[in-house]
């Protein structure tokens, strides 16, 4: 590897980074995180903190699980590569399948299609869901519902049902036939509703009348991610996905949750849709399926979904895939880190952690009144949204937001902006005294505004 200053003076230079200016990064460097330990990364001037956003909502088992290392390094040397187009496989694969469809049992799901990520299963998801509308003899059906505040992705089709229009505008038109209801977000929505119960129910009212509207006959899906992430972790009512649920069997269409934040234990559960209590149809996953070790992702169905694959002629073919599907040596992370996931039970420190840090932003919340919104308390996901007034709910500006930002790195912790929030969503095996360690570096960060 180049010297210090190499990096230094080619930082941006060359590379585009995902989800920033490119003239902007040339103008004010990234940060170069050199090495990781545990929760904690360091940068390339030797600045350590706690990684409270856990790599991008993915390093789930941190950055020293060493049974995941070693079974990605035994299995380069055995088979590095090897496609899985229809015809060949490779050993990893087949174990890897069957370690995830038993992970994901409870929640009824039965088979895995392998892909390279979250934005890859997303869209292979809905062209799945277009395809299984087809071989029942309903070609109609090839609408799709989703939320506002939703994060499917950035390919065409998660850009399409993304409920952010920062990732839309800009390359519209895109997918036709999307359409988005309102968040269950109850400190902004369209009908003013505080009440998070009450605010469910309007959005299933206005669910049933825009599949009125459309006529139930063209729609073929609707995607949902049981807690929103990128959005700014927003915690439904326990009623909410019931609902989408009853909707979605009511008028034949399919239910899709998107696990690729929520999946592994992020919720407190092994997926959110098992925390609320719903069985979907089909589910996208990705990030924790490897603890972001290697890039992986994956659509799993439905035993009643497989089935009309399955059974069906030439036309139940999936003419779509990746060079990278079930590729051997992330197949080999899958195994790995599923097993690991398991014996950690990382689930329950999810919760247990969670729920520290969800109480000691709420009570940070009491100092600092730049605080205008606190959510999460449902596994280790905690959105802060900041306010120049809170009274008025005024969005805190972009350069505070940043000085804030700043200065909770420079305290000890690393923190993600999301407009104007702060998104939290570190490995789920950080200890009580790390999350200690991020409340201490917030509390000088929201002391910077």
């Amino acid at each position: 590897m180049k010297d210090d200053n190499f990096l230094r003076e080619m930082n941006a230079r060359h590379l585009w980074h995902p989800m920033g200016h490119p003239g902007e990064q040339q103008e004010h460097a990234p940060t170069i995180i050199k090495s990781a330990e545990g929760v904690e990364i360091t940068d390339i001037d030797g600045h350590r903190v706690v990684d409270a956003v856990g790599g991008l909502w993915c390093t789930n088992l941190g950055y020293s699980n060493d049974a995941i290392k070693q079974a990605i390094s035994d299995q380069l040397w055995q088979l590095p590569y090897y496609s899985a187009f229809a015809g060949t496989t490779n050993p990893p694969a087949i174990e890897a399948s069957y370690a995830v469809q038993e992970f994901f049992a409870e929640d009824g799901m039965a088979r895995v299609f392998f892909t390279s990520g979250g934005s890859d299963a997303v869209d292979t998801a809905l062209r799945m869901a277009r395809q299984y509308h087809r071989l029942r003899g309903e070609p109609t059906r090839t609408k799709f519902l989703s939320l506002k505040k939703g994060y499917h992705g950035t390919h065409w089709g998660g850009a399409s049902v993304n409920g952010n229009n920062r990732f839309r505008i800009t390359y519209e038109p895109l997918l036709p036939g999307c359409f988005h209801l309102p968040s269950p977000y109850t400190y902004r929505n369209p009908f003013h509703e505080t009440d998070p119960a009450r605010l469910a129910e309007k959005i299933a009212a206005a669910m049933v009348d825009e599949i009125e509207f459309q006529d139930p006959s063209t729609i073929a899906a609707f995607i949902m991610e049981p807690i929103q992430g990128a959005g700014g972790v927003i915690v439904p009512d326990a009623s909410f996905m019931k609902h989408m649920r009853e909707i979605c069997d009511r008028y034949g269409i399919l239910l899709i949750s998107d696990e690729v934040i929520c999946g592994f234990g992020r919720t407190g559960d092994w997926s959110g849709a098992r925390h609320w209590g719903v069985q979907p149809d089909m589910m996208t996953v990705a990030k924790g399926i490897t603890s972001a070790y290697f890039p992986v992702g994956g659509v799993l169905l439905g035993e009643t979904v497989a089935e009309v694959f399955e059974g069906a002629d030439a036309g139940g073919a999936i003419w779509t895939g990746y060079t990278y599907s079930a590729h051997p040596v992330g197949a080999a992370a899958v195994v790995a880190c599923l097993s690991e996931t398991l014996r950690l039970d990382t689930k329950t420190n999810a919760a247990a952690r969670g729920t520290q840090l969800f109480e000691g932003v709420r009570n940070l919340m009491e100092k600092h009144d730049i605080i205008g919104d606190v959510r999460g308390g449902h596994g280790l996901m905690t959105g802060i949204e900041l306010v120049s007034d809170r009274a008025a709910k005024t969005p805190m500006d972009a350069t505070t937001v940043k000085r804030v930002h700043k200065a909770t790195y420079e305290a000890g912790a690393m923190v993600r902006i999301g407009g104007n929030n702060l998104l939290m969503s570190p490995p789920l095996i950080i200890t009580e005294a790390e999350i200690d360690r991020v409340l201490s570096a917030l509390d000088a960060g929201f002391a910077a505004a």
